[in-house]
């Protein structure tokens, strides 16, 4: 009899969750979790997820003993410890925290674009907050200039954290915040992604289409 997966609490849209999903795919572990959809929001929350994350944010992974990981950057370190192959979290020296400080920019990336996302699509228009939502793109800016300038190379030499959360960022700016066209200020980083964006672990954990 097959062992019941750890249950991965999910949602199709989640660009936090697609990181997981890649790195699943990624690494062979696909096997390993039961994938349980929830679509919380921050106006209609999931009880089934506030159950387990007490702030309602998915990804959320129930391990074997029970104890429950929750945010991407915890649940994404554990299942990189579970691998036998090159790890995608480099374990010590410069790279490591270099790669890590390129992911924690994606990330930083995404929250914003999250936050943009919740202002115009959730928020009322008459209340609506333009300077905060133009300083939330700012930071956004910010960080696709550094990728364009300072990263490339980097994100060239392999598919680790750091490519994934940029990838993912990206995918989740295209599905979101397509008014942005970031390719347009970003060639560079677009040719990547244009590459990157093949590999059959991005494919198979593809946004549906809004």
């Amino acid at each position: 009899m097959s062992t019941p997966g750890m249950p991965l609490f999910h949602s199709p849209t989640s660009p936090f969750v697609r990181k997981i999903m890649v790195l699943l795919h990624e690494t062979g572990q696909l096997g390993r979790v039961a994938v349980e959809t929830v679509q919380p929001a921050p106006t209609s929350p999931s009880e089934a997820l506030n159950a387990i994350n007490p702030v309602g944010k998915v990804p959320a992974l129930r391990l074997a003993d029970g104890q429950v990981l929750y945010d991407s950057r915890v649940i994404f370190d554990y299942l990189d410890s579970q691998h036998v192959g090159e790890p995608l979290i480099p374990r010590e020296g410069s790279a490591r925290w270099r790669r890590l400080t390129l992911a924690a920019l994606a990330d930083a990336i995404l929250e914003a674009a999250v936050l943009i996302r919740y202002e115009t699509a959730l928020r009322p228009a008459d209340r609506q907050w333009p300077a905060w939502r133009d300083a939330q793109q700012g930071k956004i800016e910010r960080a696709l200039a550094e990728l364009e300038e300072q990263a490339l190379a980097e994100l060239s030499c392999h598919f680790d954290v750091a490519a994934i959360g940029v990838a993912c960022a990206l995918g989740y700016l295209d599905l979101r915040l397509p008014a942005l066209d970031w390719r347009a200020r970003c060639p560079r980083l677009a040719a990547w992604y244009a590459e990157t964006r093949r590999r059959p672990s991005l494919q198979a954990t593809e946004p549906p289409a809004l």
